[in-house]
């Protein structure tokens, strides 16, 4: 597929490269050399996925020419957003990023902004060939598509998207900014990726960034292509999924943390569905069972919903999934 106006041509499976932090060294690059050696060649990344850039590096340095690399930054500061790039160029040992993308800033960098003028800096330099954001605030995503000073947009898309998201894609393909769908598998929610890849199909102008931590997570998304299409059982399984976790859900997007009382509101806003929708006993144990306690300390501050970009009530979700929780604890609901 083409990515938007920075025409690169991409094969459709991106590879969202945060899961691989969690693997060691050598399991990252077996994981990364497989999916190149079956055509994947875009690789989305940030500086603050701990040592993903390094893996990255370690696993292409020798094919660099044939792969594109993205990468994002968080520095809402000129020194910073240099160091940094900087930073991310040594670890993934190349002396550019295909794609280098503002990461989740509390603003959208505009022209006049000091912070949007050392990304093109960078752009001359050729230390950057593309400029992209990432943002979970549509507002945000509206505003960076309308400037026209971007040439992608990742944003989280999903089956579990309603009818804004929707026209967000939409609205990239109007203007031609590449949509990068963050979040595919719904922040872990979705089970189904013959369904998403079929979804995500749909649209000519999405490039799913799939988050890849195992070789047969890698594997199902290769065993899927253009002929991967929306029939009436994978319609089913989407609708029921739908049904199940509604629009109200926590995506685990983490905006709204830290909490003042250190509760780990990403986990405990969304308990009651991971014991419904994985095996429940591994979130049963003592360790978990304190972190669902901890919920009881919400002072209904309010902070995170202030801070949460869906507008969800967190104080209620996490007495929701509590007493939910407490429940299937006691044998009073079963999973």
């Amino acid at each position: 597929m083409r990515l938007g106006k920075t025409n690169l041509e991409v094969n459709k499976n991106g590879f969202g490269a945060l899961p691989i932090q969690r693997r060691n060294m050598k399991d990252s690059v077996e994981i990364l050399h497989h999916a190149y050696e079956n055509g994947i060649d875009f690789y989305d990344t940030a500086h603050f996925y701990t040592d993903s850039e390094a893996k990255l590096g370690k696993a292409f340095e020798d094919v660099r020419q044939n792969i594109y690399l993205a990468s994002k930054g968080a520095a809402e500061e000129v020194e910073e957003f240099w160091k940094q790039l900087e930073q991310s160029l040594k670890s993934m040992k190349t002396d550019y990023l295909d794609l280098y993308q503002f990461h989740n800033l509390s603003f959208c960098p505009k022209g006049e902004d000091d912070l949007y003028k050392a990304m093109l800096e960078a752009k001359e330099e050729g230390l950057i060939k593309h400029i992209g954001i990432t943002t979970h605030k549509i507002t945000f995503a509206h505003e960076a598509i309308e400037s026209g000073l971007y040439e992608t947009l990742q944003y989280p898309f999903s089956y579990l998207s309603g009818q804004q998201e929707i026209d967000l894609v939409n609205k990239c393909k109007e203007f031609d900014v590449g949509f990068l769908a963050m979040k595919g598998m719904g922040g872990g929610l979705i089970t189904n990726s013959k369904a998403s890849y079929a979804y995500m199909n749909q649209f000519d102008n999405v490039l799913p960034i799939w988050g890849i931590q195992k070789m047969e997570e890698l594997d199902e998304f290769l065993s899927y292509d253009e002929n991967t299409v929306l029939d009436d059982g994978l319609r089913q399984a989407i609708e029921k999924d739908k049904k199940e976790l509604g629009e109200d859900f926590c995506r685990g997007c983490g905006y709204c943390m830290p909490c003042p009382q250190d509760i780990n509101i990403s986990m405990c806003a969304r308990m009651s569905l991971w014991i419904r929708r994985f095996p429940a006993e591994p979130y049963l144990t003592e360790e978990y069972q304190e972190i669902m306690e901890n919920t009881k300390e919400c002072v209904e501050c309010y902070a995170c919903v202030d801070n949460c970009p869906y507008e969800l009530e967190i104080p209620r979700l996490l007495k929701e999934n509590y007493e939910d929780y407490q429940n299937v604890l006691d044998g009073k609901t079963k999973v």
